[in-house]
């Protein structure tokens, strides 16, 4: 494998490899800074809610990092697909995992049933 620029890859129009270019970029920045923000909550909350989410948002970094290789002739097209839906299941599982342990406690549903313990 070469490594190319994103204007000599067959899969590419030339006049539409800067917008893919722009947008990656773009993707791997702003899920990078979201990862930041993910792993600062983490380090204030240590909770699992918090790990999961930070881990969820680690692998939406990669999938951008992914997709830049591919663009770049670094990744080939048959494991960028792969990887790239495989970290699309893990994201899912976890953001399912997260919302299930998520479930109200035993404060929360005292709260919302109006405070009645029994008065």
């Amino acid at each position: 494998m070469h490594h190319t620029t994103p204007f000599d890859v067959e899969w590419v129009s030339p006049e539409l490899a800067p917008v893919l270019l722009a947008i990656i970029i773009l993707a791997v920045i702003g899920t990078t800074i979201l990862f930041g923000c993910g792993l600062v909550a983490y380090s204030r909350r240590r909770s699992q809610r918090y790990l999961l989410i930070t881990i969820v948002l680690g692998l939406l970094v990669a999938r951008s990092v992914i997709g830049l290789g591919t663009v770049f002739g670094l990744v080939p097209m048959a494991f960028h697909h792969l990887m790239e839906h495989s970290v699309d299941f893990a994201i899912a599982v976890l953001i399912l995992y997260a919302v299930y342990r998520s479930g109200a406690s035993s404060s929360e549903s005292v709260l919302e049933s109006g405070g009645r313990n029994g008065d």
